[in-house]
């Protein structure tokens, strides 16, 4: 995958002038956007015993001014009951759970960028 951006040198200026209040904003949105995430797999998972459920959980690691938020089930069998397998047909949870939440995190993360033009 390529993405391309134009402007990204008045982007970068903007970011050092307001880099504290941007890098605590855009933590707080993946921080809300894990925590929605995890919230919409738990919904979304199938339930035969309640151990897959019970398994998702969501992480943010904060690595000076990057954020990286993950989120998944901890059991074995996880991704086998989201992707399939030759016996089993899929049933995705976590797939749907990240496209629910990426619109609002897009929407969360072109709000601060907004603000930087003010």
């Amino acid at each position: 995958m390529r993405i391309e951006m134009d402007g990204i040198n008045d982007l970068a200026a903007g970011f050092a002038a307001d880099n504290l209040t941007v890098i605590k904003e855009a933590r707080k949105a993946v921080e809300k956007t894990v925590a929605a995430a995890v919230r919409d797999a738990k919904t979304f998972a199938p339930v035969d015993t309640g151990a897959l459920r019970n398994s998702i959980s969501g992480e943010v690691s904060y690595l000076a001014a990057s954020t990286v938020g993950e989120f998944g089930p901890t059991v074995n069998y996880g991704q086998f009951v989201e992707e399939g397998t030759s016996r089993q047909a899929p049933q995705a949870f976590v797939g749907p759970a990240f496209d629910r939440n990426t619109p609002p995190f897009i929407s969360a993360m072109e709000a601060i960028v907004g603000k930087l033009g003010k």
